[in-house]
């Protein structure tokens, strides 16, 4: 039975810092290497920040049974068991007609979020009694009545596919020298993910960038928009002297825009992504008439499992267990149960 860790003391020191993204690149050396270096083993807009935590443990452990879920849309905490809970979040996250072995390791990402987040604790940003949130501030989650409003007819195929893929990996987590991992995802890459120091602050040796080329035949792999050279200037706090966008001064190990001057102001790809509201840092720009054209590659932060990646690799044969083992480096599946055992008989801080 999967096991709480109730912390009767906190001392909760948040580090929330951030990275820029890459490049694209297709063709199939990315596979070669993931075949010889893939280990045995035995198992989450988004932009999660790494946080460290010191914490004081009372050692005394109950069963997790149910979560308490604080619903923004009505302001009350609902009681959620565990695994429901899990199905609730892969619905929300993954679309439904992915291949299994994606799905399978998109509850792996939301279990390992829960456990890591449980075992933080001293989360701000909740309410009291409240173990997560239903919104992007921790998982999205929507419960069964939900889920079938927004699904309609397909419901019953879509909530039992997803349904599979949560108990076929019930307890299951990642970890990394035997603490859960910080299981970053998102949507889709640019044929590449991202180191996590290059879009955030924090190195994380398990979030290392890895090529994805399955990416590019994604819906969401190229995208394009237009703004006003004075939309622009008003968004970022520049000016635009004789139509010169600036200079792309430097990119990611992935390809992404790491730094770009604009009117002698220098900007991260992250904070030009963030200001316009674009898909991706990994873009380029040109103006044409008085517009500023920007075309993006990739969806999303770009650290961790790539969601469109991991289907990919499910359509080819690969399992749950080798999508975790590509997109996280160094890590292990194991019961969530034995994680928490160890936390309770060594009271470290994740």
């Amino acid at each position: 039975m999967i096991k709480k860790i109730i912390f009767s003391a906190l001392i909760f020191i948040g580090i929330v810092l951030l990275v820029p993204t890459l490049l694209v690149t297709t063709g199939g050396s990315a596979l070669e290497e993931f075949n010889e270096e893939l280990p045995v083993v035995g198992n989450t807009n988004k932009n999660l920040d790494d946080v460290e935590v010191k914490k004081e443990s009372s050692n005394s452990i109950e069963h997790i049974e149910q979560v308490a879920v604080f619903r923004a849309g009505t302001e009350v905490i609902e009681n959620v068991p565990l695994e429901e809970y899990i199905v609730g979040v892969v619905g929300s996250e993954m679309p439904a007609s992915y291949e299994i072995e994606a799905l399978k390791a998109q509850a792996l990402t939301a279990r390992t979020y829960l456990i890591r987040q449980l075992l933080e604790g001293g989360d701000l940003n909740l309410p009291e009694g409240a173990d997560v949130t239903d919104t992007e501030l921790h998982q999205v989650f929507q419960n069964e009545v939900e889920l079938e409003e927004a699904w309609g007819g397909d419901f019953d195929w879509k909530i039992s596919r997803i349904r599979q893929a949560v108990y076929e990996t019930e307890g299951q987590v990642i970890t990394y020298e035997g603490e859960p991992i910080t299981a970053t995802f998102f949507s889709t890459s640019n044929g590449y993910t991202e180191n996590s120091e290059e879009y955030w602050e924090n190195e994380i040796p398990y979030l290392r960038s890895v090529e994805s080329p399955w990416d590019t035949e994604s819906p969401r792999y190229k995208d394009e928009r237009e703004f006003t050279i004075d939309e622009v200037e008003t968004l970022l706090q520049v000016t635009i002297h004789d139509k010169d966008i600036g200079e792309i001064s430097s990119r990611t190990t992935g390809g992404r825009v790491a730094e770009l001057i604009i009117d002698g102001h220098t900007f991260s790809g992250r904070e030009i992504r963030e200001a316009l509201e674009l898909d991706s840092s990994d873009f380029t720009w040109e103006i044409k008439g008085d517009k500023v054209v920007v075309e993006t590659r990739g969806w999303g932060h770009g650290v961790g499992m790539s969601q469109f990646g991991a289907d990919g690799m499910a359509r080819e044969g690969y399992s749950y267990e080798d999508i975790i083992n590509y997109y996280y480096k160094g890590v292990t599946i194991e019961e969530a149960e034995s994680v928490l055992v160890h936390h309770k008989h060594t009271d470290k801080p994740v």
